[in-house]
């Protein structure tokens, strides 16, 4: 029961009495919100590889190993149930159900993250620029050379991938990160072209020809993001930078809005107030007063990579319009968080599941554990994640074990 339903009893005539008693009966009678049980989990033993490994599940939850490919990343799924996987390896995957063998559907050359889907073509997000290609649902191969440029991206080493996205409105997204810890890097015409980098970028296909937008920006690395379905608004996750230690700033989990600004490089949120980062010496664009605090974090050094939010009737009903995280795990080490310590006190990679409840984030639970030996060594680590129309979620991993996991409801 809502506004627009009050207003309809109101306008015929029923008692304000009856009406409340109506809306105290609606909220007993509704199910619960996601967001708001605790999970429960039960160890699980998989193969991967021909080597049996151990993981921690939800209860009523199954890992399933489905095989191979090359350092594969973001995943999207087409309208026809196809999925697809862009790769560190220069390769586009198509993968048909039931999702364990992958075919090269092109190599476009250089690194083609993410792909995303519009009417009549697929889009290919590499490093330099959003590239596009005609194509047809079921399609097994495109030619290299009938890939061509949409819209061309700030390049350049350092945190090199781009994700895409198509939002609500139908317009074309994409994310990237600034080049290094403080890179005096940020989304303005003031900038550099190959400066204008950290945060979201919008394209804007008016007048002719296609060129982007800032929607937002201060975001060091902010690899995942997408809508929240109840209130169709982005969140995106975001690299912390290395230089402040183990321990600091935290990752990032925060509500995306048109012209927001997050802060980095120059300023930090260490989990309870904003601090200027001395690395960086330039003058922010933007004053600290109107940073825009994240919505939820992760411990630092834990590398958050793709992220999707839980639709409607996929996994259960305690996790619908939650968002479901990969975290890579970095290298960092303690204690001081560099490179030399012992690689078991490095973040364990995992999947992790930010909670919703009543459209807003209201806290962090794991997901799926147990991707890090006791001694430090990854046998796997997350990167892309995308839901099925069979409601289970798919996630890759880019090194170690290279290819594609299932985590689907036992029923």
């Amino acid at each position: 029961m809502n506004g627009d339903d009050v207003r309809w009893l109101v306008a015929r005539g029923m008692p304000c009495g009856w009406i409340a008693l109506l809306f105290a009966l609606c909220l007993v009678c509704a199910p619960a919100q996601a967001g708001t049980a605790a999970l429960s989990y039960e160890e699980q033993t998989l193969a991967v590889d021909g080597v049996n490994r151990t993981v921690r599940v939800p209860k009523g939850y199954r890992l399933e190993w489905l095989g191979g490919m090359d350092e594969p990343r973001m995943l999207t799924f087409a309208a026809n149930g196809d999925l697809f996987a862009g790769s560190k390896s220069g390769k586009v995957y198509r993968l048909p159900p039931p999702y364990a063998k992958p075919e090269v559907l092109v190599e476009p050359g250089g690194y083609p993250h993410s792909v995303a889907f519009r009417p009549g073509e697929i889009l290919i997000a590499k490093t330099d620029g959003v590239y596009r290609a005609p194509y047809r649902p079921g399609q097994a191969s495109i030619a290299s050379d009938a890939v061509t440029l949409l819209a061309a991206l700030p390049g350049g080493n350092g945190h090199n991938s781009r994700t895409l996205g198509i939002g609500p409105d139908g317009r074309v997204y994409v994310s990237l990160g600034i080049q290094h810890n403080c890179s005096d890097q940020f989304l303005d015409a003031s900038y550099p072209f190959n400066d204008r980098r950290g945060g979201v970028l919008v394209l804007n296909e008016s007048g002719g020809k296609a060129g982007w937008e800032p929607f937002a920006s201060g975001l060091r690395n902010p690899v995942g993001f997408d809508w929240q379905p109840l209130t169709h608004v982005m969140y995106a996750d975001n690299n912390g930078p290395d230089h402040l230690g183990y321990d600091l700033p935290p990752e990032y989990f925060s509500r995306i809005s048109p012209g927001s600004f997050h802060g980095m490089p120059w300023f930090q949120f260490d989990g309870k107030q904003l601090i200027r980062d001395d690395c960086i010496a330039t003058k922010s664009p933007i004053p600290m007063t109107e940073v825009t605090l994240p919505a939820a974090t992760f411990p630092a050094r834990n590398a958050p990579l793709g992220m999707a939010f839980v639709p409607k009737g996929a996994m259960d009903g305690q996790l619908e319009y939650d968002a479901v995280v990969a975290l890579h795990g970095s290298w960092g080490t303690q204690p001081g968080g560099g490179f030399f310590g012992s690689a078991a006190t490095r973040r364990p990679p995992r999947l992790a599941v930010v909670r919703f409840n009543d459209g807003k984030s209201v806290r962090v639970d794991d997901l799926v554990t147990g991707f890090q030996l006791p001694d430090g060594k990854r046998w796997a680590r997350p990167a892309g994640v995308a839901f099925g129309p069979d409601g289970a979620l798919y996630f890759s991993s880019d090194s170690d074990a290279e290819g594609l996991f299932r985590l689907k409801r036992m029923h």
